[in-house]
C-alpha cells in the first residue's frame, strides 16, 4: 500500500517534528491570573477556549503523552498550569458536551490528577460533573444530540470518570427518541433537521458507541440492543461491500452544497466507524465487528488519500477529520493485529512533508475551499491542529521502536487496544 514514489521519514526525524511541534504549540499558549496558561483556538484569537475539541482540554492530553514518552518533567509541569486555568473556567461555559464543554474539561482535569498527583484538578473535574448534572432537563442539555456536543458524550464522559449513573442517565432519552428506518433506528442530531447524519462524530454510530459501551458496562441490556439495532441501519447503508465500508455523510443529504456526499475521516467515514466496530468487538466478542472494521480499513486505504487527489477530497492534515485520525486507527491496527507500517509511514510521512518549520518551530495548516483555496492559520488544538497531530506521532515512534501503543489518556470513543 506504499505508493512506489513515497520515501520513509527517519523515525528520529518524526520525534524531531514532534517536538518543535510541541514547543510551537507551548508557545502559543497565554497566561492567566494565578499562573495558569490557556489556549485560543488559533493564535490570532482574543479570548481563550477551554473545550476538549479545539482548546486548552484538548491540549492537555499530548502534554502528557509528551511528559511520559521523554521523561522530560517541563512538559508535566504545564500541563499543570493548563489544568489550573481550565479549572478556573469550569464555571465560566456554557455547555456541558464532551467536546465543547464540562464534560471534557473534567476528563482532561482527571487525567491532570491521575497522572500527576493534583489534587486541585480532581476537586475541579467533580466540580464540574456536578454541575453537568445539575443542568439536565430530563430529555437533554441543549441543542445537539450526538456525541460531540450531546447526550452521548456527556454518557461517555462521566463512564470514564467513574459516573455510571450520570452516564445512563445520559443515554436513557435516546431509547424512547430513536426513529424507526427499514433496517434500524438513528436519532436527528439536532431538532428541526431534515438530514440524518450515519457516523461517530455527530451521526447514529456515535450515539451507538455511547450506547454499547455504557449498556455493556452497566449490565443495561436493552440500551446494548438499541445500540446494535442502530449499528445494523448504518451497515444497511453500506456502499463499497463486500471487501469495503463506505456510507454516505447522511440521509437525506444535509447541506450539500457545503458537505460532501462521501467523506473517509475519523468524523464522517470509514476511519471512525473503524472504531465503533472496534468497540463493539470489545464489547460482544463477535469477530463479526472485527471483519467490519477490516471492510473500513480496506475503503481507507485504497480511497487514495492523503494524496490531495481533487478540491474537497483531502485537505486536512488533524486528528478530527484528517490524516491523523486515520494514523491513529493505522496504529492501532499494528498493535492488535500486527499490522506492517506500510501505510502508517505514508501517512506519518505526508504530515512530515506538509509541517511548516521555522524559529518558532512546527505546525501545520489546513484549506479552506474557495473559491480559490486558501491555506488556514495554523492552530494548537486537538481537532485541526498540533496537539492531535503531535499525540499521534508520538505514538507512531514508540510503535516503530517497539514500544508501548497505549496513550496516556485514552479518547472515550477509541478503544485501548488490548495490553
Amino acid at each position: 500500500m506504499t505508493a512506489p514514489e513515497a520515501t520513509v521519514v527517519a523515525v528520529q526525524e518524526v520525534e524531531d517534528i514532534a517536538v518543535e511541534g510541541l514547543r510551537w504549540l507551548i508557545g502559543a499558549a497565554r497566561e492567566t491570573p494565578g499562573g495558569g496558561l490557556g489556549w485560543p483556538t488559533k493564535p490570532s484569537d482574543d479570548a481563550l477556549e477551554p473545550m476538549l475539541y479545539n482548546g486548552t482540554a484538548g491540549n492537555i492530553p499530548v502534554l502528557l503523552e509528551a511528559w511520559r514518552h521523554f521523561g522530560d518533567d517541563s512538559y508535566a509541569d504545564t500541563a499543570l498550569r493548563a489544568a489550573r486555568s481550565l479549572a478556573d473556567a469550569v464555571d465560566d461555559v456554557d455547555d456541558d458536551s464532551l467536546y465543547f464543554g464540562r464534560t471534557g474539561m473534567a476528563l482532561a482535569l482527571r487525567a491532570v490528577h491521575d497522572e500527576l498527583g493534583d489534587t486541585a484538578s480532581a476537586a475541579a473535574a467533580d466540580r464540574a460533573l456536578k454541575v453537568v448534572r445539575s443542568r439536565f432537563d430530563g430529555t437533554r442539555w441543549g441543542e445537539l444530540f450526538e456525541l460531540m456536543g450531546g447526550n452521548a458524550g456527556i454518557g461517555l464522559g462521566a463512564l470514564v470518570a467513574g459516573d455510571a449513573e450520570l452516564a445512563v442517565l445520559a443515554v436513557e432519552p435516546y431509547l424512547r427518541t430513536a426513529e424507526q428506518t427499514a433496517n434500524g433506528v438513528h436519532w436527528p442530531h439536532r431538532p428541526g433537521t431534515d438530514g440524518r447524519m450515519h457516523h461517530i462524530s455527530h451521526g447514529t454510530l456515535g450515539t451507538a458507541l455511547a450506547l454499547a459501551r455504557i449498556g455493556a458496562a452497566t449490565g443495561r441490556t436493552d440500551l446494548l440492543d438499541l445500540a446494535l439495532t442502530a449499528v445494523a441501519g448504518v451497515v444497511a447503508r453500506d456502499e463499497a461491500g463486500p471487501e469495503g465500508f463506505l456510507v454516505p455523510h447522511s440521509t437525506p443529504r444535509f447541506l450539500p452544497d457545503l458537505i460532501a456526499r462521501i467523506s473517509y475521516g475519523w468524523c464522517h467515514g470509514p476511519a471512525g466507524d473503524a472504531q465503533v466496530f472496534r468497540t463493539l468487538r470489545d464489547v460482544t466478542s463477535d469477530p463479526a465487528w472485527t471483519a467490519l472494521a477490516d471492510r473500513c480499513w480496506h475503503t481507507v486505504t485504497h480511497s487514495g488519500l492523503p494524496e490531495r487527489l481533487r478540491p474537497g477530497f483531502w485537505d486536512n492534515n488533524g486528528r478530527c477529520c484528517g490524516t491523523a485520525g486515520v494514523l491513529a486507527l493505522a496504529c492501532d491496527r499494528i498493535a492488535e493485529q500486527q499490522d506492517a507500517f506500510d501505510f502508517a509511514d505514508v501517512l506519518v510521512t505526508d504530515l512530515v512533508t506538509r509541517a511548516t518549520r521555522d524559529t518558532e518551530g512546527v505546525r501545520w495548516s489546513n484549506v479552506e475551499l474557495g473559491p480559490p483555496p486558501r491555506d488556514l492559520e495554523p492552530q494548537p488544538g486537538w481537532a485541526m491542529g498540533n496537539a492531535g497531530i503531535v499525540r499521534e506521532l508520538l505514538r507512531y515512534v514508540r510503535l516503530t521502536r517497539g514500544g508501548s501503543p497505549r496513550y496516556v489518556f485514552t479518547w472515550p470513543d477509541q478503544p485501548p487496544v488490548p495490553a
